[in-house]
């Protein structure tokens, strides 16, 4: 016995006799509720005034769960209901993912089926595509499923001989699990003039019945596959209310109008990259200056000229570049330390190792680095500034 959810998604109240029980596990001789499969979730409901908690497809039969062990045995009929709200949601939810890939068909270069599925606020599908979708595919995919959908067009199924439908170019699969491609016959779902799918859910008899699609992400869950994730129904709404809303309030911000949005960031874009260009040329100028003066601050020690200091601004790898360019000519071994005394830059070109410089201080301090002879560096140090300082100008 199959469900006839998928024949007839209209139909939510219905009476059956009672096959078998098990426990909390009811079989009916005939059953509108949906199993879960294929992406779709159980349909909710009640049987015999008792919560259906599951519904799976098992051996053949259509197995309904319930929240409690029913008072009811062989034999006798049951009243039976559907939750037609979420019957609803999952009828507009799997027909908006048809139309999705159908929108696909249209953008998207060797466009392959990997899969979908319904949850409480969102829809996946998974698509095999090397097109990347960025910004604006997702945009122009938006913009033809809603198309789609003022565009009402019809939605009907059929069932198709199996090698019929595997020999039409027209028809999605999903080839990795063969969903909808086993047994004699496959069931086709089609969107007129749009898309064609092997599929045993429920659909709405037209796409207008959607309502209003919001895409709203895209992103990459391994295998080849490319994921989009969109709302229908009030989660769409929603979405789309809150995007509205935060770009009215990025407009005030930024005393313009929303679809003067795109320039105005441009020009904060151009600011912030004079201002960044300002800030390094400052910075240059701060760096030089100390050099300048740690140049004028050589010391003599054991036939050996040391330069060390603290040195603002640079990151490690900066902080190490430096200490190897000014090695041999500033100075046989430089150290400098940074800022906050958190990490330091050793070079040497002379018989000092750089690495065992360092390593006084990871000794005196903790932290951890190393190098070559002539290039160390070392972080995580315990210590400021001044203190790392005094390890080196006591030698």
């Amino acid at each position: 016995m199959t469900s006839r959810a998928a024949t007839d998604p209209s139909v939510t109240d219905f009476e059956a006799a009672v096959e078998r029980t098990d426990d909390r596990e009811v079989v009916l001789d005939e059953t509108y509720f949906y199993p879960e499969g294929g992406g779709q979730p159980a349909d909710r409901g009640q049987i015999a005034g008792i919560a259906v908690t599951d519904v799976q497809q098992r051996n053949g039969e259509v197995v309904h769960h319930l929240a409690d062990g029913p008072s009811i045995e062989a034999g006798a009929t049951v009243s039976a209901s559907v939750d037609a709200a979420f019957r609803t949601y999952c009828m507009r939810a799997h027909t908006a993912s048809h139309v999705l890939y159908g929108a696909s068909r249209r953008v998207l270069d060797d466009l392959g089926y990997g899969g979908f599925g319904i949850g409480e606020s969102k829809v996946r599908v998974d698509f095999t595509t090397p097109t990347e979708i960025d910004d604006d595919r997702l945009v122009e995919l938006e913009r033809l499923v809603n198309q789609a959908v003022w565009d009402s067009r019809a939605v009907s199924w059929e069932t198709v001989p199996r090698e019929a439908a595997l020999d039409r170019d027209d028809v999605a699969f999903n080839t990795k699990t063969e969903e909808g491609i086993t047994g004699e016959t496959v069931r086709l779902v089609s969107v007129a003039d749009w898309d064609v799918a092997a599929c045993g859910g429920t659909h709405v008899s037209n796409t207008r019945e959607i309502g209003p699609v919001t895409l709203l992400d895209r992103s990459n869950p391994g295998e080849g596959l490319t994921r989009v994730e969109f709302a229908v129904g009030p989660a769409a709404i929603e979405r789309r209310a809150s995007d509205h809303e935060n770009a009215r309030t990025a407009a005030r911000a930024l005393d313009t109008r929303v679809d003067e949005l795109p320039d105005a960031v441009a020009r904060l874009q151009q600011e912030r990259d004079a201002l960044e260009r300002e800030v390094e040329d400052l910075r240059e100028q701060v760096v030089e200056a100390r050099l300048s003066e740690l140049r004028e601050a050589v010391e003599t020690r054991a036939g050996r000229d040391w330069l060390v200091g603290a040195l603002p601004g640079l990151d490690a790898n900066d902080l190490a570049d430096v200490a190897q360019s000014m090695a041999g000519t500033a100075a046989d071994v430089v150290v400098l330390v940074a800022e906050d005394g958190s990490y330091l830059a050793v070079g040497s070109t002379c018989d000092l190792d750089a690495g065992a410089v360092v390593e006084r201080a990871t000794d005196a301090f903790g932290g951890g680095g190393g190098g070559s002879p002539t290039v160390a560096q070392a972080g995580g140090l315990g210590a400021n500034a001044d203190e790392v300082l005094a390890l080196y100008e006591a030698d």
